[in-house]
Parts: structure tokens; C-alpha cells; sequence
């Protein structure tokens, strides 16, 4: 079962748990995730109604209002957020399209049984950071019941592998497709289409400087420049040298459009490589050394990224070691660890009850999005060498050591897979509207009017 089958659509699991509380986990889905969220009901329900049949299968105006204060609760700080007559308008077409496609999944022969519940349920219980029974006492606090909640992820369970099935098996993304996507994108002369990173060293001319100031302020610029080209760490030489603000970010301006650059530093770096650096730059501030730090067409995965070593160790949750007694044995390790008595390698080897704790709990070297999101969240907070405190994830409950961050440099290959993996998504999501369409479209709906 992937991650996403607990949550393809937010409307359906919204308000069944606490906001804010996500899991960290390890491996994602190659599927988007999304953790669902609980608000308990505040307000009494209308009365109850038939809005709607789907072939002989009723939508009753309860199940519109529930659905709809969920969403409403989820988007309450949204400015563009609709009114609540037009968010029960798109829940009822939300609700319809699943009646279909819940419909067609058994009557194509799709079954989830109850031991695929059972996981889920579990899963949306450690994301949450509960047991199975916490989780059911905060549904109950909710005015959810454990039966309603349960139907309602094996619903996603249905959608999920109906919509895996149906459409994402099968979307395929040629390799001519990849070939045509990049070479519209290189080709596309539009300057808004073209961003890049530069970073400065500025060196100041105060106004009404004489003429033997300007020109030591000059020489200063010369030697910061020689400096840079003889291969010392440009951001440490803005940080030390430069008059800019920006110095305490070793003098990036971050990833731009051209139109946001001053043209005298669009046409000093033009025609330069990743890593070349302009010469001496006179602006009415000043004397500017430019470093490329990054060039990206818009639409294209970034060719430099911040890949990320770590090491962890993972206790599992069974019948007889509760999540209780394994964030206590992962605080006595941390706390050996931070106090010298203990290497985390070593207990990492002893305790981690992950394929990685042979090797010492290492992850190797991972890119931006090789876990999933929660579990980088974590990690990306740490500096190096820094330990984090234990946290519950659907796998178990992990702590996370920090190594060692660097810059890579993505070979062709693998800026083409992730070209395919954009491409793909996009396919995938225009594919499944499609065929969502056409599910509902073969089915009988009756709408009623509410009782007068």
C-alpha cells in the first residue's frame, strides 16, 4: 500500500485529526502525499435530506455539510477561499465523482479487505504521532465514530488503487517527449524564461570620493577578484569583503529573471559558465566582483542541488514495545551519544532496526525529495553533526544525525529522469480528469431539490 492511498483526496479525511501533526518517515511513494487533518464539528448539522443519487446509491445534504465544514476549517485563513454555498456546490460534485469511481472499483472486481484498513489505520495513526487507541479516543472526542472513519479509508483505499490502476500504470513518458520538452525550454529566447543566481562582493564608493580613493577602492576590487579566480571560497570572501547587505548570505542574490538584475550585471556575466566569475564591475555603488552561482530555464529542474548525508536509528512499534518505551530507549541512546559515552555508529549497529544499521545507520548521500517530506523537515533543520530528538514516524521512531551537506552538480541522465518525473505528473493528473469524466458520465445521477 503507497502513502498515497491514505489520502488521495483531502475533502474526504480532513478534520479527522489533529492539524499540524505529520509523521516522519523514511522512502516515499513515487505519488504525492498528503496527511489528513481533523477538526472536530462545532456546529449542530442541518437537517437531513437527499441531494443527490448516483446510480442507486443516495448523497444525503449531512454528508455535503460535514464534508464542506471540513474544507472550511482546512481554508479558514485562505483569502480566496469560496463562500459556504459555492464550497457544498464543489463538494457535491467532489462526492458525486466518488460514487462513480467507488462504484466502478467493485463492479470491476476491486476488493479491500480488512486487514488493508487495519494498516492504514495505523499509519494515520503513528503520522499523527498516536496509537491506534489515541487515535481512536481523539475521533471519538471529535464526534467521530471509529466504523464512520474506518469506511471512510477504505474509500480511499478503493480510490487510491482504482486511480493507480486505471491511470497512473498506465502513463508512459517517452523518450522523445523528454527530448521535445528541454529543447522547448533551451530554445525559448523570453527573459522571463531564463533565471539565475548571482553572487556579489561589492566594495563601497562613498559619495564625493577622491579620485586616489576610487582608485585604492579599485585596486581592493582587483585583488578580491584575484582571489576569487585563484579558487578561495566566494561566499566566505563576500562575507569578509563585501560593503552589500546581502554579505551575511556570502552575497547571493537567489534565483532571478534577468529583468530583476541590474543589466550591467546581466551583461557582465552573459556568455559565462556555472562558476565563472566577471571581472571588475563599476555600478554607481561601486566596484562589484559577480560569481554564477546557478543558471535554470523556467520549467526545468535545477542543475546544482544540496544533496544531504545522515545516519538514523529506527525502532519498530509492535504488541510488546509501545511507542512509549521506544522514544525513552532512543532518549537514553541520544543522551549517551551527546555526553561522549556512546558513538552513534556503534549504536546504530546495536539497536536500529532498519537495512541501514549494519552500516551504521547511514542513508548515504540523498537528494531533495529521496524522503519524504516529513522526515526531511527534520533533517534539513539539523546542522552538521547535530543529533535530533527522537520523533514517531509511520515506520517507527527514528533519531537523525547529521554528517554532512554539499553542492552536486546533476548529470544529464539525471536531469532527463526528473524531466520524465515532471512530465509524468502532469500526464497523470490531465489522464485522470479525463477518465474521471468519463466514470461519471456512464453513470445515472438523479440531483433532488432540498424539501420545500
Amino acid at each position: 500500500m503507497t502513502y498515497r492511498a491514505l489520502a488521495l483526496s483531502v475533502a474526504t479525511l480532513s478534520a479527522l485529526l489533529v492539524p499540524g501533526t505529520q509523521a516522519q518517515g523514511l522512502r516515499p511513494s513515487a505519488n504525492r502525499t498528503v496527511t489528513p487533518a481533523v477538526v472536530a464539528p462545532t456546529q449542530q448539522r442541518p437537517a437531513d435530506f437527499i441531494v443527490a443519487v448516483v446510480n442507486s446509491e443516495p448523497i444525503t445534504n449531512n454528508e455535503v455539510h460535514v464534508r464542506a465544514m471540513r474544507l472550511r476549517a482546512q481554508m479558514e485563513q485562505d483569502p480566496k477561499a469560496p463562500d459556504m454555498g459555492e464550497l457544498k456546490r464543489q463538494v457535491l460534485e467532489r462526492l458525486i465523482d466518488e460514487r462513480a469511481q467507488l462504484q466502478h472499483a467493485v463492479d470491476t472486481g476491486m476488493r479491500v479487505d480488512d486487514s488493508s484498513v487495519d494498516q492504514a489505520e495505523q499509519t494515520v495513526a503513528q503520522q499523527n504521532q498516536l496509537s491506534v487507541a489515541g487515535l481512536r479516543r481523539q475521533l471519538a472526542a471529535s464526534g467521530t465514530s471509529v466504523t464512520q472513519f474506518r469506511r471512510e479509508l477504505r474509500d480511499q483505499l478503493y480510490l487510491t488503487r482504482l486511480r493507480e490502476r486505471d491511470v497512473d500504470a498506465r502513463v508512459r513518458i517517452s523518450d522523445l517527449e523528454i527530448d521535445q520538452y528541454i529543447a522547448e525550454r533551451l530554445n525559448d529566447k523570453d527573459p522571463a524564461a531564463q533565471q539565475f543566481n548571482l553572487a556579489q562582493v561589492l566594495v563601497k564608493v562613498p559619495d564625493g570620493a577622491s579620485a586616489d580613493q576610487v582608485a585604492a577602492l579599485q585596486a581592493k576590487a582587483e585583488r578580491v577578484l584575484s582571489r576569487a579566480r585563484a579558487g578561495e571560497d566566494f561566499a566566505l570572501l563576500a562575507r569578509e569583503l563585501s560593503d552589500s547587505p546581502d554579505r551575511v548570505s556570502g552575497g547571493q542574490f537567489g534565483l532571478r529573471t534577468a529583468e530583476r538584475y541590474p543589466p550591467l550585471f546581466v551583461e557582465a556575466t552573459q556568455g559565462l559558465p556555472v562558476g565563472g566569475i566577471s571581472g571588475v564591475v563599476r555600478s554607481g555603488a561601486g566596484f562589484h566582483v559577480l560569481k554564477v552561482l546557478e543558471r535554470r530555464v523556467v520549467g526545468m529542474p535545477a542543475t546544482i542541488i544540496t544533496q544531504t548525508q545522515a545516519r538514523h536509528i529506527l525502532l519498530l512499534v509492535t504488541p510488546k514495545f509501545t511507542e512509549k518505551e521506544a522514544l525513552a530507549k532512543l532518549l537514553e541512546i541520544r543522551t549517551r551519544i551527546m555526553a561522549g559515552k556512546a558513538d552513534f555508529a556503534t549504536m546504530a549497529r546495536e539497536h536500529s532496526q532498519d537495512g541501514s544499521g549494519a552500516q551504521g545507520g547511514d542513508l548515504g548521500w540523498a537528494n531533495p525529495g529521496q524522503f519524504v517530506p516529513e522526515f526531511e523537515e527534520v533533517m534539513n533543520r539539523l546542522g552538521v553533526a547535530e543529533i535530533s530528538e527522537p520523533f514517531i514516524s509511520r515506520f517507527g521512531v527514528h533519531i537523525i544525525q547529521l554528517t554532512e551537506r554539499r553542492n552536486a552538480t546533476l548529470t544529464e541522465r539525471e536531469q532527463r529522469e526528473l524531466v520524465r518525473g515532471m512530465l509524468r505528473e502532469k500526464k497523470i493528473d490531465e489522464t485522470y480528469v479525463t477518465w474521471a469524466q468519463d466514470v461519471r458520465g456512464k453513470a445515472y445521477v438523479d440531483r433532488r431539490e432540498p424539501p420545500q
